[in-house]
């Protein structure tokens, strides 16, 4: 029987005003950075051979598309606040 695993990251940052939430034609919230630019903040596994060295996302396709299929469910929100 295989485990199961949750995990739980809360990520806040000090953003630039002109950042914006917007959604793809498949409803999926992204940040819009400029006219031209955008970026999704999801899942990126980042590895390393020695736990105190140095880590790195660099993963062959294989592994990334065997990790992919282990994802049952991913779920990302944003929030951009205006200060007060």
């Amino acid at each position: 029987m295989a485990k199961k695993l949750a995990v739980t990251i809360r990520l806040e940052m000090d953003v630039p005003d002109s950042w914006e939430v917007v959604r793809t034609a498949d409803g999926v919230e992204i940040l819009q950075l400029a006219p031209d630019q955008f970026m999704d903040l999801t899942f990126e596994p980042m590895v390393t051979r020695d736990v105190e060295g140095e880590w790195s996302n660099a993963v062959s396709d294989e592994f990334m598309d065997e990790l992919l299929d282990m994802v049952e469910s991913e779920d990302v929100t944003y929030d951009i606040q205006q200060p007060q």
